[in-house]
């Protein structure tokens, strides 16, 4: 009777045990046959996450002009502007200038979200599985792609704009006046809004591409259930 009654009770804990791992099993990120929904499910959520995640900061006060990976600075044919002006006492102002055109790239980045949300929408499950299988920057490279031609667009008006607003245009202009008047350097006149859309564009796409490289490289970056299962497939 003790045999029996101990072979049962092996029996009850093994089924028990069995029980507790089936439920663990469905927890893991590989569990079950992912759709190809599912998957464009996935790239879509952690492209959304990128977008909330980083292109938000870059649309705050020192979004740009404290973050050194995307800061702006003067550009290369001025570098000599810069440098000069420093020599003759102007830091000050070669470093405002810096500032406010840092200040333009935040204040048009706010124009990104409605164009970045409406070309995730339109990835098809082609995109999906290519972006997902690619390299790091994958899905980073297809928003940059698909969208642009549409962000220069709307980034431009917003940068002259924000000039305006924030003063560079007189900063600016104040700037080269005194460059301009120093004795045998070369005239310079850039187009500086062309110049911080470039950059603002530049700085939008290496924020989205760190956030990709994050979920992509570090599973406690995968924050839901679906990002765990669908980029566990790339980890294969």
């Amino acid at each position: 009777m003790k045999k029996v009654f101990a072979l049962l009770l092996a029996v009850s804990f093994l089924l028990s045990g069995c029980a507790e791992l089936q439920q663990v099993a469905s927890q893991l990120p590989n569990a079950g046959v992912l759709s190809n929904a599912d998957i464009a499910a996935g790239l879509k959520e952690a492209l959304d996450k990128g977008i909330d995640q980083q292109v938000t900061r870059l649309t705050q006060t020192d979004g740009f002009y404290k973050n050194q990976l995307v800061k702006i600075l003067m550009p290369q044919e001025l570098q000599k502007v810069d440098a000069t002006l420093r020599k003759i006492g102007l830091a000050s102002l070669a470093d405002e200038g810096i500032k406010l055109m840092n200040r333009a790239a935040e204040d048009a980045v706010k124009e990104a979200t409605p164009i970045f949300v409406s070309a995730v929408k339109q990835m098809t499950f082609n995109d999906a599985k290519n972006i997902l299988m690619g390299n790091d920057t994958a899905a980073t490279s297809y928003l940059e792609r698909t969208t642009t031609t549409q962000l220069y667009a709307k980034f431009n008006p917003v940068i002259k704009s924000s000039f305006d607003k924030v003063g560079a245009n007189k900063i600016w202009s104040t700037i080269i006046s005194k460059y301009n008047s120093v004795p045998l350097v070369d005239k310079v006149n850039p187009d500086l809004t062309d110049y911080v859309t470039n950059k603002a564009l530049d700085g939008v796409f290496t924020m989205i591409a760190v956030e990709e490289k994050e979920i992509r490289n570090n599973i406690n970056e995968r924050t839901s259930v679906l990002l765990k299962r669908v980029f566990a497939l790339q980890d294969k």
